[in-house]
């Protein structure tokens, strides 16, 4: 085990296996004790690096949520024509529930920590607010909501259901949303 002099990425490796056992265990699992097993570090690096488990949450879906908004930055800047925009809405909502059960995890367990403590739901409230913003290179705000809202909808739905979810319905619904009455 290195020592933290020569250990520079040992906050990182904490973040990372915080989310580890989040995904594995949900937030009610979670342990400095854990964490600092995942990650490989000394026990006392954890109030070393973090003055509490709330703060390495809040540290921990802050990661997380960055690298969801990274991907729908990713898909909608590659679009160029509103057709592509509509085509990526439809490809984030299929990435999105396509089988990451990791991600479909934490997702879950920000939304519940969001619906009981004010700075999650800031941090939710964050994060929605940067997808938004990667869907209004395409779409007035109006319109970049509902999108965003019919994004976790959907891959909620399609990630929880048995049954295959048909991706002509899905760009049909972005189509509607997406078009001028």
């Amino acid at each position: 085990m290195a020592t933290g002099r020569t250990d520079p990425d040992r906050r990182d490796r904490i973040i990372d296996a915080a989310l580890d056992v989040i995904a594995d265990e949900g937030v009610a699992g979670i342990s400095h004790r854990k964490v600092a097993a995942r990650a490989g570090v000394p026990l006392g690096s954890m109030t070393y690096h973090f003055a509490s488990m709330d703060e390495l949450l809040h540290e921990a879906f802050t990661r997380f949520s960055g690298t969801i908004v990274a991907v729908f930055e990713e898909r909608l800047g590659a679009a160029t024509t509103r057709d592509e925009a509509r085509g990526a809405v439809a490809d984030l909502v299929h990435h999105l529930s396509g089988g990451n059960q990791r991600e479909l995890v934490l997702t879950h367990e920000l939304y519940t920590l969001a619906a009981r403590k004010p700075a999650y739901r800031e941090l939710t409230r964050t994060w929605m607010g940067r997808s938004r913003r990667a869907l209004e290179w395409h779409f007035d705000p109006a319109t970049a909501r509902q999108l965003d809202a019919l994004i976790e909808g959907l891959s909620i739905h399609r990630a929880l259901e048995t049954e295959p979810h048909d991706r002509a319905l899905t760009v049909e619904a972005i189509a509607r949303i997406t078009t001028p009455a």
